[in-house]
């Protein structure tokens, strides 16, 4: 069996996910990552992104809205603002925030928070790959 680390995932709402994995690979700001056992201390914050965790050899993906990880020698913690395995996603839900994140883009408005958009069509774009396994 491969060497584990222990992966804590929280949101505002509940701890997502604990337990023992073998690898994570995650998007900081500076690029994506990948954590084994042993990984360098390190703190960073976190891209909108989809979290790879390999467990029992097998791989889960969800979809993360950001927020920051903390990587400490006997656990590594990931908090942020939303996450979501690929069945909890409403894929209609999430084509609708993309077009309506699209629609503000495009149009030429002053009152339109254009970073604000940006990241809604982000989130809406990762969900909607994350729920179809792409």
């Amino acid at each position: 069996m491969a060497s584990t680390l222990e992966l804590e995932i929280v949101t505002p709402d509940r701890k997502f996910y604990e337990g023992s994995v073998e690898r994570i690979v995650i998007r900081t700001v500076g690029g994506d990552i990948g954590i084994l056992k042993d990984h360098m201390l390190t703190v960073s914050p976190l891209e909108i992104g989809a979290i790879k965790i390999k467990e029992n050899g097998q791989y889960k993906e969800a979809a993360c809205a950001g927020g920051f990880i903390q990587i400490k020698e006997e656990k590594t913690t990931i908090i942020t603002d939303s996450a979501e395995w690929p069945e909890e996603i409403d894929v209609k839900r999430a084509e609708e925030s993309k077009n309506r994140a699209e629609e503000r883009l495009h149009k030429p408005q002053s009152n339109v928070d254009t970073l604000r958009a940006k990241a809604a069509l982000k989130r809406a774009l990762t969900r909607i790959r994350v729920a179809k396994g792409e």
